[in-house]
């Protein structure tokens, strides 16, 4: 599908080759309250484009707090469509995602043993998605098991009607095969909201191409040329490796939370190194180690830390494309959102797939392209292959 991902919600109207409108939210450890009131707001945007199924979109590793906000918005969002049969499904397998007997797996280890009970905003002590959700949201929580998924759309359907019948409006769905994915976007295809990561959208564009609705084409991609650089805040597995992989070849600029609190190391400071060595794709990181990020937050507060790292990140990101940066690649979900903040980057073109789940980007009406990945998602080599794909 012809795809364009807006930051926040737009102020003027989508463009009419728009086929699937992304509004991305920084919502996801923000106040209750405030993550309803905007993803409400994104809602009537989509809905005056005249969007026709929507997605709640959030971490495969349904990342949230026994307060929210996951659930919370999606008991507000099906609350204002009335919508009922509400898959739940942050699975990936392709990207060591599954869910088994309702419990979210990172490769072959629970979500609560991958690393993720140490995440340092929100900590997923839990792997079973029925009872984290269930602190967080008023809607009773169903249940289909693997068995009835693997038999196809049609099982599918019918036990969605099952649940839905007994009550239950928030329904996690066992997911072990990409196959599946494929399975449950047929079987939601008359679901005005559905709710996931990224995976549960692979089955949906077949809907609306069966029904005759969006046109069969390949996508085009134009990137940008240019000095390139990295910015990296996530504290993942995954980011910490691709952060090591890559300083073994390139100039790398740590960016600790004392330095920023302290402020002896300034955005202008970094972003003065990285034009140093603006010939050899430098890296600027504050992907600490879990025991290190324990410590900052002791020491300062765990928001504070937070709040003042995504700032430094973005200001950073901020200068460095002031100062002639046309390829920019940022690690982290919140961090990639403080940049696009920062940047003031109002929509970006969806461009081809670097890793399984990350796109290339391009900022619209700009000569600014980027690759924006959350903390666990990409190989080893993400960042030279993002930069190879983004020219």
């Amino acid at each position: 599908m012809r795809t364009v991902q807006y930051s926040g919600v737009p102020a003027t109207n989508a463009g009419a080759d728009v086929e699937a409108g992304v509004v991305a939210l920084k919502s996801r450890t923000i106040p209750v309250a405030e993550a309803v009131a905007q993803s409400l707001a994104a809602l009537n945007w989509l809905k005056a484009q005249g969007c026709r199924q929507f997605l709640f979109k959030y971490c495969s590793t349904f990342d949230s707090t026994p307060e929210g906000n996951i659930g919370p918005v999606a008991d507000a969002l099906a609350d204002a469509l009335g919508a009922t049969r509400v898959i739940v499904c942050p699975a990936y397998p392709s990207l060591k995602r599954s869910i088994f007997q309702g419990h979210l797996f990172v490769g072959d280890r629970l979500l609560s043993e991958s690393g993720m009970e140490n995440h340092p905003l929100t900590p997923m002590t839990d792997p079973d998605l029925r009872r984290w959700l269930a602190l967080q949201s008023k809607s009773a929580v169903g249940f289909i098991a693997a068995p009835t998924v693997l038999k196809g759309a049609e099982a599918i359907r019918a036990a969605l009607d099952g649940e839905d019948a007994a009550g239950k409006r928030l329904i996690v769905v066992d997911t072990v095969r990409d196959e599946d994915l494929i399975e449950i976007g047929e079987a939601a295809a008359d679901l005005p909201l559905i709710t996931g990561g990224s995976g549960i959208a692979l089955g949906l564009p077949a809907n609306f191409r069966a029904r005759g609705e969006i046109a069969a084409h390949a996508t085009t991609w134009d990137g940008v040329t240019g000095m390139a650089a990295i910015v990296s805040g996530s504290c993942s597995i995954a980011t910490r490796q691709q952060v090591t992989v890559h300083r073994t070849a390139h100039p790398a600029l740590e960016v600790t939370a004392e330095a920023v609190m302290n402020g002896s190391l300034t955005p202008q400071a970094a972003v003065d190194w990285a034009l140093g060595h603006k010939d050899d794709t430098p890296l600027i990181f504050s992907s600490a180690d879990p025991e290190v990020v324990a410590a900052a937050q002791k020491r300062f507060g765990r928001e504070i830390v937070a709040e003042r790292l995504e700032g430094f990140m973005g200001e950073t990101a901020r200068r460095l494309v002031k100062a002639g940066v046309t390829r920019l690649v940022s690690a982290g979900g919140e961090t990639s959102g403080a940049v696009v903040s920062a940047l003031g980057i109002d929509a970006m073109a969806i461009g081809p797939e670097i890793d399984l789940g990350v796109p290339a980007l391009k900022a619209v009406g700009r000569d600014l392209a980027l690759a924006l990945k959350s903390g666990n998602f990409g190989g080893e080599d993400f960042f030279a292959k993002a930069l190879g794909m983004l020219p």
